[in-house]
């Protein structure tokens, strides 16, 4: 499992409803059991160098002991993404390659 380093927050977890041969639209529940609110999440293709937009949305926050659904459509035949959370206070996580295809649960934890 994946650690956060920053503010004490441990794991993120995906969940997939159904795990894809490659990558091109990904819906997963992104579940927050920490203790802060993430208030942006950008992905983008591990071999990219360039964060897409916030999936969270303009007005979106995921706040601590919620979930949410999030789209991961960017056309991408890619299986291995980069992750990036910004929860209040401004800490930023990165989570280096995560297997969107192959993991069935990831959950935000302290």
């Amino acid at each position: 499992m994946h650690k956060f380093i920053m503010g004490g927050i441990a794991a993120l977890g995906l969940a997939i409803s159904a795990a894809p041969a490659m990558a091109e639209t990904v819906q997963f529940t992104l579940i927050n059991n920490s203790s802060y609110d993430v208030q942006y999440f950008y992905t983008t293709p591990s071999n990219e160098t360039s964060w897409g937009g916030d999936l969270l949305g303009s007005d979106g926050i995921l706040s601590s002991g919620t979930q949410g659904t999030v789209t991961i459509g960017d056309g991408s035949d890619q299986c291995v993404y980069d992750f990036k959370f910004v929860v209040d206070g401004g800490a930023e996580t990165v989570i280096n390659q995560v297997n969107i295809c192959q993991l069935n649960s990831y959950t935000l934890n302290d």
